[in-house]
């Protein structure tokens, strides 16, 4: 009896292991699949002026080693506008890590969203694309 409790206690462990690294490689894969990656400031983080942003994203995002980060308030009004700049060959599809400091007034608002706009030169809205994170302001 005791030993049964034991195989069962040993194979619910496993289980709920096998559960963990499965969600963990799924949120890898997805997240690879991704054009852009934000390291800072997470989704809701609170951040204040001027803050510096870091990240990567697919060199098809970038024309010449640059793509426009906006911020704007919740409304829509934009608060502030900065230049990500790859750290590295932007001449790629895989992923380049970029950085970007940007500065802003929030005016007293509490919410806001920076807008990752892909570098589009031939102004084609079939090759426009964006990423938003929301964020809160200090």
């Amino acid at each position: 009896m005791v030993v049964k409790k034991k195989l069962i206690i040993i194979l619910f462990y496993f289980l709920i292991i096998s559960v963990a690294i499965g969600w963990m490689i799924k949120n890898i894969q997805e997240q690879e699949n991704l054009n852009v990656v934000v390291f800072s400031p997470k989704a809701n983080e609170a951040i204040s002026s001027p803050y510096k942003i870091t990240g990567k994203a697919r060199g098809t995002w970038f024309f010449e080693a640059s793509f426009p980060v906006i911020l704007r308030d919740k409304s829509g009004k934009e608060l502030g506008i900065a230049v990500a700049q790859a750290t590295s060959d932007w001449m790629t599809e895989d992923f380049v890590n970029f950085v970007a400091e940007i500065k802003f007034e929030p005016a007293g608002l509490k919410e806001g969203e920076l807008i990752f706009k892909k570098d589009n030169p031939s102004g084609l809205p079939e090759n426009d694309a964006e990423i938003v994170l929301p964020v809160r302001f200090k």
